[in-house]
């Protein structure tokens, strides 16, 4: 079942073979099928996303059925419980404050030397937001990446979503509404992603694309990387715990099982200094397990992808936390802010015995698209930033261009350019000297765009 490790070596194979889950050998045969399914939708547009909508979801659609109507927008309010629609929109509220604080802003700085340099933010003009199906509705990734999107003022935005035999669950659409999206289309998986890219007659083709989804979205959204933008290939989702003898594991073992229940490739791993601790929460696992409503699919994840792992010190599991680089780190120590201070790689850190991370996933503000499988290391969380691109701002007076001119006209020879050193040396040669329009008051931030 839940296995427990106490070598150091074999701990670190073993967090190896997690973190390299999904490089199977169906991937090649996958990649192919995305790739067939992508150019079809290229070439006949709406008709392929009709066809694959069929074939792989089980839904006739005609082409006047793939943008949802304004009627069925209205109509999902009413199928939604108060509740539900009142933590919906506790939390837009928190998402979207914290985001208005990570917005970046435009600036210049003028130089004494009669040069200006900058950076200037603008967003994308349209943004693609895929949204999961199948067996679950997630509201909550509606508003992680819809949010930001507003937040960055990005003209347009499309949502995308599976149609479901069953329909395009309230919750869902009711989520898009509250976070200002409302062009919304019924087609998921690598057509979905295919229109997206390229623009069908009904779907417009976008700049951003984001948004997770099973291994043909992800393998789709790899594949139209470079005609697009996209925020990150996430793979399953992964929670790593380092706890003490202080932590409680009752709650340890839910909060493995909370990372195991989403599918049978998620992973859920326990580094911790007590040993006691570790035997507990490897029964207190088994128990739980017991009367699971998604059991089967959750006890497959832990038996494969599920890990105890007894070490020397909290310095040790912060060491292998940072090699495996995971997507969820929850701290249930003492003094977390204390082994905050060696921990280097994660996509989000969940501080504290009251801070599950169900609170991010959810609610708390920031957002819960992270790096998964060791990406870590060099990626970072979704942000208003995904939907904006900066320009650098560069301009220099005649009196500044004669200072540098000679170290310009040196390199550019160098590297066997000869118009780049002409183009500053045919403008030292000329006597009129133009007004360069230099505004010289130091930094100072720019007017959004």
């Amino acid at each position: 079942m839940l296995r427990i490790i106490t070598q150091r070596t074999e701990a670190q194979s073993e967090l190896r073979r997690i973190c390299d889950r999904t490089h199977d050998d169906q991937v090649i045969h996958k990649e192919a099928t995305v790739r067939e399914v992508l150019q079809t939708v290229k070439r006949q547009g709406d008709k392929a996303l009709i066809h694959y909508t069929a074939e792989f979801d089980r839904v006739q659609l005609k082409a006047e059925d793939l943008r949802v109507r304004s009627a069925e927008l209205d109509a999902a309010y009413q199928r939604v419980p108060k509740e539900l629609l009142d933590a919906i929109r506790l939390a837009r509220r928190n998402i979207e404050a914290f985001h208005r604080q990570r917005v970046p802003k435009s600036w210049v700085q003028f130089c004494d030397d009669q040069v200006v340099l900058g950076k200037r933010y603008t967003p994308v003009d349209r943004a693609g937001l895929y949204v999961p199906g199948g067996q679950a509705a997630y509201p909550s990734t509606v508003l992680m990446n819809a949010i930001p999107a507003k937040v960055a003022n990005v003209p347009r935005i499309v949502m995308v979503t599976p149609p479901g035999e069953a329909g395009i669950n309230p919750a869902v659409l009711v989520a898009a509404q509250e976070a200002g999206i409302e062009e919304i289309y019924r087609v998921g998986g690598a057509q979905a992603i295919a229109a997206l890219a390229y623009g069908t007659e009904t779907i417009p083709k976008v700049d951003v694309i984001t948004g997770p989804g099973n291994i043909y979205v992800t393998l789709a959204k790899k594949q139209v990387f470079g005609t697009v933008g996209i925020d990150s290939l996430a793979g399953p989702s992964e929670v790593l715990i380092i706890a003490d003898k202080t932590a409680n594991p009752v709650h340890v073992a839910t909060d493995m099982l909370a990372q195991a229940e989403h599918d049978q490739l998620a992973a859920a791993i326990l580094l911790t200094d007590d040993s006691v601790l570790a035997r507990k929460v490897v029964e207190e696992v088994k128990r739980q397990l017991e009367d699971h409503p998604r059991r089967i699919l959750t006890e497959k994840a832990i038996a494969h992808y599920g890990l105890v792992v007894v070490v020397d010190s909290l310095d040790v599991a912060a060491e292998l936390s940072n090699e495996f680089a995971p997507e969820h780190l929850e701290l249930e120590v003492a003094d977390p802010w204390m082994l905050i201070e060696k921990i280097r790689h994660a996509g989000a850190i969940f501080l504290g015995y009251s801070t599950p991370e169900a609170v991010g996933d959810y609610l708390a503000g920031p957002n819960h698209t992270l790096p998964t499988s060791g990406s870590a290391r060099y990626a970072s969380a979704l942000s208003v930033e995904t939907f904006m691109k900066h320009s650098s701002l560069v301009q220099y007076s005649h009196e500044a261009l004669q200072k540098v001119a000679n170290a310009i006209d040196t390199l550019a020879t160098a590297e066997g350019l000869h118009s780049h050193a002409a183009s500053v040396r045919l403008r030292m040669d000329s006597e009129q000297e133009l007004p360069e329009g230099l505004r010289m008051t130091g930094e100072q931030e720019l007017p959004e765009a």
